[in-house]
């Protein structure tokens, strides 16, 4: 980089991966203002055999941060992590490079202590995490669990959500059931594991219904005895789109852990996006999202039994009014549009739509440490 750039963004993964296109690029699509963003490689995850197979890509993408680092932009965002091979070096360098600096998280980094592989062991994830959070100007949480643990390492926390553009999903316009009926589950190869914690229950459903499960995300089965009654879906944004309407009740089981608790509720919202009902383990977000949304929140294996039968023994117009509900609460208040005015403010942007400069933030850098929580984590 040869001139200072006004603002950068740098995440781990590209615009394919669902966190960084969650939480950075449909953002930087919504705005008037420019972004040298910096994907890393650009692939979908960081898994150490993904990398593997690029070293000169990856050679350049760790020269590429330190360019960024020395040509100091004025304005950072930085999501999750910078380098999966960092174990906080670059978080701290990048962050106390810029004139003002933001670090956005959406998982439960603080509690990923490098289960599993050695690559994973060498570089976890908790460690970079604190620092990034210590050594930011400001912090952006995707929810009030991880904003309540950020704040206690840092003074400036702000919660804005992983929202959903609810008319990027077809809309589900037919409520009566399939013929099998069809439960479905959206996501990657990496969490797809989550549905085993309700293998009983999801084969007692098909025994007594003949459901059948529709899972977006990976070709590779992976799930034992329920791969019997299965159909997988390859992920695509077009499939992301219209997969979800063409459902009878979305799932989200969680596992009870510190890592679960994190999570921000996300296939929820695809779900409530399309209208579909949906089940989901009541942990963190997702107690509020159910509450609101109305839907069922089941916690034992027998919950889930009576939970999916019950949505799939209601008549077509409970399903539509749950669907319909959810889908409403959806596009009013987890919305791009709803939040972008916030976001902008975290980032220190122009108000959405003016054309003022961004005013300037004190260059000062240290580490913010104590358990100060002078902004509330709303």
């Amino acid at each position: 980089m040869e001139r200072r750039p006004d603002r950068c963004a740098v995440t781990p993964y590209g615009r394919g991966a669902g966190s960084s296109r969650v939480r950075v690029f449909e953002w930087l699509d919504r705005i008037d203002t420019d972004f040298t963003v910096s994907g890393y490689l650009s692939l979908t995850d960081a898994a150490a055999s993904r990398l593997v197979r690029h070293p000169l890509a990856l050679a350049r993408a760790e020269l590429r941060l330190g360019a960024i680092a020395r040509a100091r932009p004025r304005r950072l965002l930085l999501h999750r992590e910078a380098s999966p091979l960092s174990r906080g070096w670059w978080e701290r360098r990048l962050l106390t490079s810029a004139e003002f600096a933001v670090y956005d998280f959406d998982d439960a980094l603080q509690w990923d202590l490098g289960e599993g592989g050695l690559a994973r062991r060498f570089a976890p994830k908790a460690g970079k995490a604190r620092l990034a959070v210590q050594y930011a100007d400001r912090v952006v949480a995707g929810n009030a669990v991880l904003a309540d643990w950020a704040a206690q390492h840092h003074h400036d926390v702000v919660v804005i959500p992983s929202c959903v553009a609810v008319e990027d999903y077809t809309p589900k316009t037919s409520y009566a059931l399939h013929d099998p009926p069809r439960l479905g589950w959206m996501g990657s190869p990496h969490n797809e594991a989550s549905l085993r914690l309700i293998a009983a229950p999801l084969t007692e459903v098909h025994r007594r219904t003949g459901a059948r499960l529709t899972l977006v995300g990976t070709t590779a089965p992976s799930l034992g005895g329920l791969e019997s009654f299965v159909d997988r879906v390859p992920w695509n944004p077009d499939t992301q789109r219209t997969a979800p309407a063409a459902m009878d009740i979305g799932l989200m089981p969680l596992p009870t852990t510190a890592y679960g608790l994190g999570k921000c509720g996300y296939k929820l919202l695809q779900y409530a996006a399309a209208g579909l009902p949906a089940a989901a383990s009541p942990l963190g977000v997702n107690g509020e999202l159910l509450s609101r949304f109305g839907l069922p929140a089941p916690r034992t294996q027998d919950d889930w039994t009576s939970a999916l039968l019950a949505l799939l023994d209601a008549s077509a117009a409970t399903r539509e009014q749950l669907g319909r509900s959810a889908r409403e609460i959806a596009g009013r208040d987890y919305s791009y549009d709803t939040w972008l005015p916030r976001w902008a403010a975290a980032l220190e942007l122009p108000e959405p739509g003016a054309r003022s400069a961004p005013r300037g933030i004190p260059a000062e850098r240290r580490p913010a440490a104590g358990p100060d929580r002078g902004v509330p984590c709303t």
